[in-house]
């Protein structure tokens, strides 16, 4: 980012141009920066991560210089919520079906490790399940979001939210994650008027299948080369707020993959706020929308820079990507709470 001094006269003549409803500009205030709080578990006991993959906000955040804090279960249900105006959620499992790994993964140490410490904090707590304690912090973030704060979500912490809701007071969890069986009419019982963003989508209950639902858009014909999702033009007088999230150098935008890659549209509720898509595949990468006083966006991939990220893959290395128009849009969601007010809500 450079900036650069400009006289008055040119301040005027810049706000001019801009209030010329043939441009599609508008002045956005910057007022305050927002406390932005990270929903990760960090690191265990040995300091080692928990959880053996990255995690592209982090590493933006970390790499723009924009602090913030790392929160968890524990301080979720202890109302530390309250202290953010903005929250990103980890790469996460809010199922409490560890991620649907267990084929692959279940005899790897980080794994047991991972399960190990959901299981001792989720009885600390006092939930007899994991499943239980993640119903009780997605809750607590939603109340959160309807109080007006801002939730930004990517990768499977997106479509295992709304699951996590629609699924209020249902075991949906197979006999190897929570020690008993699932409940054989849970899709029956599934109540979509609690999701942020999905509606009708089919749950995956095979618990060897590494995927949740039919929200993530499984067939995928596009090849990685070819791989680009288009974001939306808006008016930036008369709906600032998708145009400051889709801000960028390019309206397209190269792919990435990730537990959840792309949310297939038949299952997108019909007052969710498309950002963008890829077309012909019927598949949407970028949603947004408002509950309450507040905003949620769901981004889907992992990183930006790494098309198919793998579990204990190293880091992406930002200073080899300054201008990713994908970590771009992450940005673009960290200024929005800044902005004024009256350009938030309408």
């Amino acid at each position: 980012m450079s900036y650069q001094i400009i006289t008055d006269g040119e301040f005027v003549r810049i706000r001019t141009e801009i209030s010329n409803p043939e441009a599609n500009q508008e002045t956005i205030k910057l007022e305050v920066a927002p406390k932005i709080a990270v929903y990760t578990p960090d690191f265990n006991s040995h300091g080692e991560r928990i959880q053996p993959w990255d995690d592209a906000v982090t590493l933006v955040l970390t790499y723009a210089e924009i602090p913030y804090d790392k929160i968890y279960d524990r301080e979720v249900l202890e109302g530390k919520l309250a202290q953010y105006d903005w929250l990103h959620l980890h790469h996460e499992d809010f199922t409490g079906q560890y991620g649907k790994f267990y084929r692959s993964f279940s005899m790897q140490p980080w794994y047991k490790e991972n399960q190990r410490l959901q299981e001792e904090l989720a009885k600390s707590l006092g939930y007899s399940k994991v499943s239980q304690l993640k119903l009780a912090v997605v809750k607590t973030i939603r109340d959160f979001v309807g109080g007006g704060g801002f939730m930004f979500a990517m990768c499977s912490a997106t479509d295992s939210y709304d699951i996590a809701l629609a699924a209020d007071g249902v075991d949906i969890c197979a006999e190897i994650f929570d020690g008993d069986p699932q409940d054989p009419d849970a899709q029956s019982k599934l109540d979509y008027s609690k999701c942020f963003a999905f509606k009708d989508f089919k749950l995956v209950t095979n618990p060897m299948e590494y995927e949740f639902s039919s929200i993530d858009h499984r067939d995928r014909s596009v090849i990685p080369e070819r791989d680009y999702f288009t974001l939306f033009d808006f008016s930036a007088k008369w709906d600032p707020i998708p145009t400051m999230l889709t801000q960028n150098h390019t309206r397209t935008v190269k792919g990435f993959m990730g537990q959840t890659t792309a949310f297939d549209k038949n299952y997108i509720k019909s007052d969710v706020l498309i950002l963008g898509e890829t077309k012909p595949e019927n598949e949407v990468r970028y949603i947004h929308g408002e509950y309450g006083f507040g905003t949620w966006t769901f981004y889907g991939g992992h990183d930006p820079e790494d098309y198919r990220h793998y579990v204990t893959d190293p880091d992406t290395d930002l200073s080899l990507h300054p201008n990713s128009p994908g970590y771009r849009l992450i940005l673009n969601n960290v200024l929005f709470p800044a902005a004024e007010k009256k350009k938030r809500k309408t």
